[in-house]
């Protein structure tokens, strides 16, 4: 469960040829075909253990007053995206490494993006698994942007191919980059992004700054998209955090406000959620207020997921895990407060417990010994 697991040989020569587009700044490789049947890995479970072998247990995930480590160690942890039902892949935002982490909390760097800029906010942030590829959200010299790499191998020997850019052109600075990327229900990929602080480009339709993008996976942009020609889903975001979907399909996510209000909205094709106009809930005509609004200093809100009938929502300030229930949206109830420090996201697992990151690593937390975590929970 400790770092001192992890494996070096595999991610030095994964960070050349990961890191090859971002360094020389070339164009893609070309499409990859179309999508595969299936987004994860072949499952090893399907075939017994070499004779002598066992593997390794699943570390049993802990209750909500009591949740379980399933990794120590971490360095400025970002994002976890899972690949099956055994395996999860986490991105180190200022080293620019990515983890393979097993359900048994075995920790293997997988590869090492280089050509990023990790000062302040910036470096090597959300992740997503689907159609065969694992996706980054990661800050160049030039500017935030999305790849993809084709995702092959077993758990515990996963491999990436060739480097392939989905968009590019994201605006980026010190602060408000946005970052998380997910896939919806639809199959297609969305990314937030922060105004990289010029409040007026979140109303700027052109600009792709302070929004939320809608994308085919290889970055070609859908024909039912509400803004002809564009990547732009919605609009008027300072710096979106988390992104999820409920069982109706209802989009979610969170976002940081600036001194007033932080915020979780329901996100609509073409809707303006106010930003630099408004912040929290103003009943201005024109603009979407979100179903629930606290103070900075009490949320920070950053990843989120979907579990159980409720919003579960990482503060970071606030080091909290929120629970929001989906019946009553503008309710919500605070677990962990300064417990385990401040929380940067949290996924759910295929089995249905949580995994929750701890940031306390961040440059802005007080790191404990073993920081930072992963922490596993049956909701």
């Amino acid at each position: 469960m400790q770092r001192n697991a992890r494996t070096r040989r595999g991610a030095v020569a994964a960070a050349i040829a990961v890191g090859a587009l971002l360094l020389s700044g070339c164009g893609p490789t070309g499409p990859a075909g179309p999508p595969a049947s299936s987004g994860t890995v072949s499952d090893p479970s399907a075939e017994p253990p070499p004779s002598g072998t066992a593997s390794p247990s699943a570390i049993e995930p802990g209750r909500l007053d009591e949740p379980v480590a399933v990794a120590t160690g971490l360095d400025a942890p970002w994002s976890i995206a899972f690949v099956d039902e055994r395996t999860a892949l986490v991105s180190e935002r200022d080293s620019g490494t990515i983890l393979e982490v097993s359900a048994s909390g075995a920790v293997r760097e997988l590869a090492q993006v280089a050509g990023l800029s990790h000062g302040g906010e910036g470096g090597l942030l959300g992740l997503a698994v689907g159609d065969g590829h694992l996706y980054w959200y990661g800050t160049a010299a030039d500017g935030n942007r999305v790849m993809r790499v084709a995702l092959t191998g077993e758990p515990g020997s996963l491999e990436l191919g060739q480097p392939q850019e989905v968009i590019t052109g994201i605006p980026a600075s010190g602060n408000h980059n946005g970052g998380r990327i997910a896939f919806g229900p639809d199959r297609l990929l969305y990314v937030t992004t922060g105004d990289a602080g010029v409040p007026g480009a979140a109303q700027d339709p052109g600009s792709l700054a302070g929004k939320i993008l809608r994308l085919e996976p290889d970055g070609t942009i859908p024909a039912d998209n509400p803004f002809p020609g564009s990547p732009v889903y919605s609009l008027g975001h300072r710096n979106p955090q988390g992104i999820a979907w409920d069982e109706d399909g209802t989009m979610w996510a969170s976002e940081f406000g600036q001194d007033t209000w932080d915020e979780l909205n329901r996100i609509e094709a073409g809707a303006n959620y106010g930003w630099p106009q408004i912040e929290g809930i103003a009943g201005v005509a024109g603009f979407t207020d979100p179903v629930q609004q606290w103070q900075p200093t009490e949320a920070s809100p950053s990843g989120i997921a979907i579990a159980e009938g409720s919003i579960w929502i990482a503060n970071l300030r606030g080091a909290s895990l929120r629970q929001v229930p989906l019946t009553e949206p503008s309710a919500s109830t605070v677990h962990w407060q300064g417990r385990f420090g401040r929380m940067r996201d949290v996924a759910v697992a295929p089995d249905g417990s949580l995994w929750v990151l701890t940031g306390n690593t961040d440059g802005r937390g007080s790191p404990a010994d073993g920081d930072d975590r992963i922490l596993a929970l049956a909701p």
